[in-house]
């Protein structure tokens, strides 16, 4: 499950690509539009957008900006039209990639897409050719130092979590996807604070990346990717030795 945290934990520590708060409210206004669309405005009978608006809140977006992307959603003001697309494909050194994107122009979105697994030797795929390498789960970070094991481990299990799994600086909790939602609320209440919580896609296994030149044309490609407007979020199966990774940066 290494491959999903390692780029996790490469983001936040980059800070680069995190730190555009107006790139984090665009891809957060996508989500609760298309949540609107799909089930309704109403949180409570629309898990997704009770989900949405949650992070949102989390990431401090202002009340207005959440209640106009929910109006576009339902159709009471005029807004764009988004379709939701999963890209998969393979990136440098045989990495599985899954790219989760919402446009409003398809065309635009796969040429670009394209063009960056080209540009560092990897190539787009056909749909389902990597994405039988990953399962989707509940993910909840927590850091380490807030909380003991056991402690999360009884409040994490007793609202229904799957596993709790301990990681260089974080303990990982993962919930099946249809529970995220209500197990996410009941540790918040109980007052847990997270330093990430989404529905995420993690890699069965993960490839080893050694070559520091295979690594950096990899790291570019998540880059460029996670960079993109219509791009929501990246997923892969690898995994770098943290020596190699200082090297990189």
């Amino acid at each position: 499950m290494s491959g999903h945290s390692k780029w996790s934990t490469i983001k936040r520590k980059k800070g680069a690509i995190d730190a555009k708060r107006g790139k984090i409210f665009t891809r957060l206004i996508k989500e609760i539009t298309v949540a609107a669309r799909a089930g309704g405005g109403d949180p409570e009978g629309n898990p997704r957008l009770r989900s949405a608006i949650l992070t949102a809140k989390t990431e401090n977006m202002p009340k207005d900006n959440i209640a106009r992307a929910i109006k576009k959603g339902t159709g009471e003001i005029a807004g764009e039209i988004y379709d939701e697309i999963m890209y998969e494909g393979y990136g440098p050194g045989g990495v599985a990639v899954l790219v989760e994107c919402m446009t409003d122009n398809r065309n635009r979105t796969v040429a670009d897409v394209r063009h960056f697994f080209a540009k560092s030797n990897g190539n787009l795929g056909e749909s389902g050719c990597v994405a039988y390498m990953f399962d989707k789960k509940g993910l909840i970070l927590v850091d380490k130092t807030k909380i003991s094991e056991d402690e999360l481990m009884e409040m994490a299990l007793e609202a229904g979590a799957e596993d709790v799994v301990e990681e260089e600086s974080e303990f990982h909790i993962y919930t099946a996807p249809e529970d995220f939602d209500s197990i996410r609320s009941t540790l918040e209440e109980r007052g847990l604070n997270f330093v990430d919580a989404q529905v995420s896609m993690i890699p069965q296994n993960t490839v080893e990346v050694t070559d520091e030149k295979v690594a950096r044309s990899l790291m570019k490609l998540m880059e460029n990717l996670e960079d993109h407007d219509d791009v929501q979020n990246v997923y892969a199966n690898f995994d770098i030795d943290d020596a190699l990774m200082e090297q990189l940066s």
